[in-house]
């Protein structure tokens, strides 16, 4: 198996900018030899999430109006580590933010590239345990339900397709792997 680049770049150009993403737009030569176009959304912010687990084996789950998909989502809290913040702190920043909680055990579960035929979004998501309630202080354009469930029903709610963020579904499906000690 060849994993070199059969991709050719012969321009690039911002196409759009903002304070979230870059669209680049990319003048190729494709792995079959013929021109074409490519379009790449770059993200400023790496995407953090937390799945907080309480003794009694509950989850925290936040619930928000999704502008993009014009619906609303349950997810679990996440939000955005810029360049340069390490993501462990970004995380316990969002975790506070968006739920008021804090943690005192904190564990990288995993990464992943959340769509990447279009975009290099990176994720990394954590769990979070021996859990503490404060106030929570989300962004102002944050308009944002919090609720405790208990972990089973936050997984049924994946598996009847209730919640359907990718970084909540990698998160609450790792954690089940590991209640079920399969890792």
């Amino acid at each position: 198996m060849d994993e070199t680049n059969p991709w050719k770049t012969i321009s690039s150009a911002v196409a759009y900018d903002n304070p979230w993403i870059t669209v680049t737009e990319n003048k190729v030569i494709q792995p079959d030899g013929t021109p074409g176009t490519y379009g790449v959304v770059h993200f400023k912010n790496r995407a953090i999430g937390i799945l907080a687990v309480d003794d009694d084996e509950h989850v925290w789950l936040v619930g928000q109006f999704r502008y993009p998909l014009n619906q609303y989502s349950w997810e679990i809290p996440e939000g955005g580590c810029p360049v340069g913040e390490e993501i462990l702190d970004a995380a316990k920043r969002e975790l506070l933010e968006e739920t008021g909680l804090t943690a005192s055990s904190w564990k990288l579960l995993g990464s992943s590239h959340l769509s990447n035929s279009v975009s290099d979004e990176l994720s990394f998501y954590f769990m979070a345990t021996g859990l503490q309630q404060g106030a929570a202080c989300p962004e102002p354009t944050e308009e944002l339900v919090v609720k405790r469930v208990a972990f089973e029903e936050a997984l049924d709610m994946v598996l009847r397709g209730e919640i359907t963020d990718s970084l909540s579904v990698l998160a609450i499906m790792h954690y089940a792997l590991i209640s079920a000690g399969q890792i």
